[in-house]
Formats: C-alpha cells, structure tokens, sequence
C-alpha cells in the first residue's frame, strides 16, 4: 500500500455521501472493481421523497404544495396535481356534464397516475396529461413533461383513496378547512377560472361535490400522517413540515421506506475508520482496535432506543436536575461468532449485562441450521441488543430473531445492531420484522456474486480474531494504533 497522509485520505473520502452509500458513477466503479452485485441498475437510484397532499375541494391544498415548494428552494421539487387524470369524458357524457361527478374516485384514470409515479419514483421523466376543463379533455393541450426530483408532491382531493397510490408516499398530508370556507372560495374559483355560472356551482356542490366529501373525502383522513388545519393560513405547520422534510432528504433512502432503520451520522471520524478496517493491507492490531471504536459508537446510539423514565437527582450544588433513568431489563445476544467481537463494546456501557448466544451454521446462501443457543431465562421480559457485525442477505439474521421471538421477546424490543448492511438484508428484515431497530454504520451498495457484502470489509470474524492466515499484512498501516483519527 502506498504511503498516503492522513489529509489525503480524509480528502478522498470527504466527497458527498449518504452514509458511504454513494450513487453517482456506481455502475462504472462496479465494473472497474470487478463486482456483479445483485441489484439491478434501474434500481441504484436515489428515490425521491413523495408527498401526498389531500382534502375536499378549495380547502388550500394548492397554497399548501406552493409554500412547500416555496421553502425547499434548495431541493429539486415537482408537483403533480390528481386533476390531470381524469377521465376523457365521452359524447354521451358531454351532453349531460352537469350530472357528471368529478369528485367520484371512478372519474380519475388511477393507472394512469400510478405508472406516471411508478415511473416518477425509478428516475425516468414522464409527460402528465394537461387536462382543458372547459372541453373535458386530456389532449387539447400539450402533455407536460415531469423529470425525476428530489420531492414529489402528489396533490388532489382523492389521493388517499386508493391504498396502491398511499402506498407510493413517504408522507401523507390533509389540508382540513372548514366547509363554508371552502364552498365559498369553490364559487370565487368557478365562476372567475372556469367560467360558471354561481347557481350552476351550487348544484354541483350539492350534487355531488358535499356527498362526495362525506363518502370517499374525508374517510380518508384517518391515513393522513399530518392534519393541517387552515391550510395554508398554518405558518407554522408548514415550517415543521419544511424541516421534517429537509432532514428525510439527508437521509439514506432505506430510512425513508423503513422508519425502523437507523444509520449513525457519518463524520470524517467514522469515515476514516471504515476506510481502515475496510482496507485489506490494514494489521489485525488495528483492525480490532478501529473496529470497537465503530462498535462502541454503534452499541452506544443502540442504546439511545431504549425506553427511559424520568428521573430527578440532586447535584453537589444542591441544584435539581430533572434526567432520565437508564432501562433496567436489558441483554445482548451475539451471533457467534463475529457477534462475540461486539460483546466488549456492550459490557463497558452497560455494567453486569446478561448476554446470550447463538450459533447459525449456514450451508450455502439457502441454508441455515441452528446448532447452539444460550439464552437468559427470563429473556421474554427483557430489551435485546442483538448483536452481528455484518448483514449481508438477512437469512441468518432472520433465523436469529425467529428464535427470539420463539422465547417471547416481543418484536418490538429487539434492537440489531452491526456495522456494516447490504440494502438486500435491510430489505428483508425490515419487511418481516417491522417492529423491531436496525442501528447500522454504513449501508454498502450489495452483494455480488457469492452473496459477499460489496465493497465490505472480508469476513469479519476471521479478521478480527486472527484466524485468516494472513501473513502478508503491512506491519505499519498508515495511521497507526494511537492516531486520533
């Protein structure tokens, strides 16, 4: 290995990242480095973060999704608005339009919305019909073409309605405005945009548009994540909106579909000790010692997910100082063998922890056979930390918690923690256990061929406790033991 400084290598890790999950040019270092990972490359993008914005007709729905977009100047934003799907009215329908109901879930092409986002969501542009409501149709006017951002906010009175299209969003919002409001700015909007007439406007309303608030509108309510009262007289809704938004975005995508994953902040500190115990050159000694500095800081925000209680104390000043308590039922369970290297980093944080083992033979990628478990007795009453520093298909990940949930431990009281996770066992875990944490490191790009975490760090347990047989290794990596990295 060649004798690069401290400063170069924290420049060359220092480019923009999402917890070392980097996107831009990812096929081309692939190929450089000789990976076939198993996900596919319509599949390594960077998903967007989409919003649906719903409630009845003039409740502001329109001024909520401008004031969004307004305040994430920063971010590449599209707005995609429910009312360009409607339907092509027909002849038949033409002649009676005004016994036609617009706000009925059957007048909106839903496929058509749906493989617009589909394809929204994978990073391909898309044309959205540019609908003419004085012709009721879709194709007076030229398409709108829509490329793939940042955010998309999905906006219309019925986007709730349909679970395939809730289905798409990372936040569901409704706009909730009182009826008078909103039937009196329907007739401002009517008469002066569209050209009706005030008693046209008020059949329609009772028509159609009143039922059909109460039947299909507003029962979806209940799915929204956030209720916004007003609309967009709500200053205030709208900033925590803006800001919870602007942190999902600095997020890894995984976190934004599975709200149980965790991924530590990444700093130069973290970086640079991946960058050590990812690197084959780098000794067994500091190997270990690099890679339970990253356990230490991951059991440590593992530990941060466990429940408290309050708790007051009073200091040498006399003062009182209003704290919390740590959990008391509390135990680790480690993945032999590569689990037992974070048993340490445990230990030191949490004096006197109970910790069990399991032993998962794996035959192949398929197959797994458990030969061992030591668990506490009362495990079913307890908080587990289990412990594995790679996770690579989930399998044996899968199998671990099976087991713990056998015992009576709750699914929600299983904190997993490791190091490193490939987006493919973050996918399975998650989707079958929805309940419990994931606290990870980094997540890596995937697997290759052999099902081996890529880029990764080899088999960790060997590297750790020596047993690779690797003679070969520079006696002198370039930051030593006692570096402060």
């Amino acid at each position: 290995m060649g004798s690069k400084s401290v400063v170069d290598m924290i420049e060359a890790s220092s480019g923009v990242h999402f917890s070392g999950f980097h996107m831009n040019g990812l096929e081309a270092r692939n190929t450089e480095m000789g990976y076939a990972t198993t996900s596919t490359p319509e599949n390594m993008h960077k998903q967007p973060f989409v919003i649906g914005v719903a409630g009845g007709a003039a409740s502001g729905k329109t001024t909520v999704c401008d004031m969004i977009i307004q305040q994430l100047h920063d971010q590449r934003v599209v707005l995609v608005n429910q009312d360009s799907f409607y339907h092509n009215l027909s002849e038949g329908e033409l002649a009676r339009v005004h016994e036609y109901n617009f706000d009925h879930p059957d007048a909106f092409n839903t496929e058509r919305l749906l493989q617009s986002m589909e394809k929204l969501r994978h990073g391909k542009a898309v044309d959205v019909p540019n609908y003419d409501f004085k012709s009721y149709k879709n194709n007076v006017f030229p398409a709108r073409r829509v490329n793939p951002s940042d955010v998309i906010i999905l906006e219309g009175i019925l986007v709730f309605h349909d679970p395939r299209v809730r289905e798409l969003m990372n936040m569901k919002i409704f706009v909730d405005t009182d009826a008078d409001v909103r039937l009196a700015r329907r007739i401002r909007r009517d008469t002066v945009e569209k050209g009706r007439d005030i008693a046209t406007v008020l059949d329609q309303y009772s028509k159609f548009v009143k039922p059909a608030f109460d039947d299909f509108i507003l029962p979806t309510k209940k799915y929204a994540d956030i209720i916004i009262p007003r609309g967009g007289d709500n200053h205030v809704a709208i900033d925590l909106i803006v800001q919870h938004i602007r942190t999902k975005l600095g997020q890894h995508d995984l976190c934004k579909i599975y709200p149980n994953l965790y991924v530590i902040h990444s700093t130069f500190q973290i970086r640079g000790m991946h960058t050590l115990i990812r690197d084959s050159q780098t000794t067994k000694h500091d190997f270990v010692f690099y890679a339970d500095r990253l356990i230490r800081l991951v059991v440590e925000h593992g530990l941060g997910h466990l429940p408290f209680t309050e708790k007051q104390v009073i200091t040498p000043t006399g003062s009182v100082y209003t704290g919390v308590d740590f959990c008391k039922r509390l135990c680790g369970v480690s993945v032999i063998r590569s689990g037992e290297s974070m048993e340490n980093a445990l230990r030191a944080c949490c004096k006197g922890i109970k910790i069990g083992k399991i032993l998962i033979h794996r035959e192949g990628d398929n197959g797994q056979q458990l030969i061992y478990e030591k668990l506490p007795q009362d495990i079913s009453e307890r908080h587990v930390l289990l412990l594995d520093p790679i996770l690579g298909t989930g399998n044996s990940a899968v199998h671990a918690i099976s087991l713990l949930i056998s015992k009576g431990v709750p699914e929600s009281n299983i904190i997993f923690l490791n190091l490193i996770s490939a987006p493919q066992g973050v996918h399975v875990v998650c989707k079958r256990f929805p309940r419990i944490k994931i606290v990870t490191s980094e997540i890596d790009i995937g697997l290759n061929e052999d099902f081996r975490v890529v880029p990764g760090m080899g088999e960790f347990g060997d590297r750790y406790f020596g047993t690779d047989d690797d003679d070969q290794q520079m006696s002198t990596p370039p930051f030593s033991s006692t570096t402060t990295v």
